[in-house]
């Protein structure tokens, strides 16, 4: 009796990317504040935030509760279970009306909680399957998050073309919300139909999470033996409990802080800081909107996607420490000259490009690392753990740069300047912090196998 192939492995990434590509929704977010910043709705700027970091914060918390779940039920199931309930919460908020309550109810907590049941899935699957290039495989099961942020802004916002001089390469187009928009029709619409296409599309995706066979090893790879008092590189497991009393986890936790802080910060403020520095220089301030939108949508969400693929293939050559310590690093510089690179057309879409490219690196060498510091068999539970740093930098990070806008007076731009450097400054000691993390000690790990 032939023994049964295991399934094409690539599967798996392809699943991941569909999946990841409506979890990405959450980025998508800026897209709809300018209209329920208005009437029927009439939300305050505050408001309409109060439902992204609700989103943001489910999101991260849940993905514990996830990854302990992935130890009792498959991962498919819980895939597709965090592919109803994020669909739900957006459906229902096309029946909730203007009341902001219901919004914060639907789209943050639950949509949030849909994200982050479904997030973890792709990683702790993918790791298992692909324990030769964990890197690549992680950052290719979340680009999609990146670039799902990006093509659901344009569906539903629509695009204004692309054009060089009076060439036009891309022509423009009318989003959802233009089209679906009316007196009886409302942006709850848009809600509904995205909600019905999340639910599907992750419910796809979702086929292919399963776990390969216990005794799986991509062709002609074997697992590389454990250095002397190194790390858990797949043969020691440790369990959540475990890792938590381990420094490494706390230091890994620290600089997903800090990076996460840091992008989260210029995703809230990148359009606000690029009117307020190019008007500065004499520029109209539609045409600053314009290069500001330009500098969030196009620039830093297209190196955000690129980021996860290219950060996550470069530390599967240069080690996982050494990508910590070049993306941290290289994010602290740019982050101290951001402000001043903010005057410049070029220069502002370059500080975005970079700053993306190294915010989407987070989600690619973070789970990596987790896997390789803690073993690839509790991923999914130990990387919950580890991501909920993010809940916090992504509280921190909005709220840092709004305090100092908000006690700047008009639209100076120097109001800016501290928090982009206290940003900088966290990413630097990021990265040093990365040079010292030392592998955790077989003698000090309890096997869990």
């Amino acid at each position: 009796m032939s023994e049964k192939r295991p399934m094409n492995r690539w599967l798996v990434v392809l699943g991941a990317i569909l999946i990841q590509l409506c979890l990405g929704a959450i980025y998508a977010w800026s897209v709809f504040t300018p209209y329920l910043t208005k009437a029927p709705y009439g939300f305050s700027a505050t408001q309409s935030q109060v439902v992204f970091s609700v989103g943001l914060a489910s999101f991260a918390f849940v993905m514990i509760l996830a990854g302990r779940m992935l130890n009792k039920f498959t991962p498919r199931m819980i895939a597709i279970l965090g592919g109803l309930v994020m669909g739900s919460g957006y459906i229902a908020a096309s029946f909730t009306g203007t009341n902001f309550i219901a919004q914060v109810l639907t789209i943050g907590l639950i949509g949030g909680a849909g994200i982050g049941l479904a997030y973890v899935v792709p990683i702790a699957v993918g790791v298992k399957w692909f324990p030769d290039k964990k890197g690549m495989l992680t950052g290719l099961a979340v680009a999609g998050f990146g670039f799902g942020a990006l093509i659901w802004i344009k569906l539903a916002g629509g695009w204004s073309g692309f054009h060089i001089g009076e060439t036009t390469l891309i022509a423009p187009f009318k989003g959802l919300i233009a089209l679906l928009q009316s007196e009886s029709h409302q942006i709850g619409d848009v809600f509904l139909w995205y909600g019905i296409a999340y639910a599907v599309i992750v419910l796809i995706g979702s086929i292919w999470m399963v776990n390969p066979p216990a005794d799986y090893k991509p062709k002609g790879w074997n697992p590389p033996p454990p250095k002397p008092g190194g790390a858990a590189t797949g043969a020691v497991n440790l369990t959540s409990l475990e890792m938590l009393r381990t420094p490494q986890f706390y230091g890994l936790w620290l600089m997903f802080a800090a990076g996460a802080m840091t992008g989260l910060m210029v995703i809230g403020c990148i359009a606000l800081f690029g009117i307020d520095a190019l008007r500065s220089t004499g520029l109209k301030e539609a045409a600053a909107k314009d290069i500001s939108a330009t500098a969030m949508g196009v620039f830093f969400a297209l190196a955000n996607g690129l980021g996860r693929i290219g950060w996550g293939m470069i530390s599967d050559k240069l080690g996982r420490k050494a990508s910590l310590f070049l993306m941290l690093a290289s994010q602290g510089v740019v982050m101290l000259v951001f402000y001043s690179m903010g005057f410049n057309v070029w220069l502002f879409y370059l500080g975005a490009t970079i700053v993306g490219f190294n915010f989407g690196g987070n989600f690619a060498l973070f789970p990596a690392a987790t896997a390789d510091f803690f073993g690839n068999k509790n991923v999914g539970a130990n990387y919950g753990w580890v991501f909920s740093s993010y809940g916090v930098g992504g509280i921190v990070g909005p709220i840092l740069a709004g305090y100092f806008k908000g006690a700047a007076k008009g639209g100076e731009p120097s109001a800016w300047l501290t928090p982009f450097v206290i940003a900088g400054v966290a990413c630097l000691a990021a990265a040093v912090l990365a040079l010292l993390l030392k592998s955790p000690k077989h003698k000090d790990i309890k096997a869990n196998t």
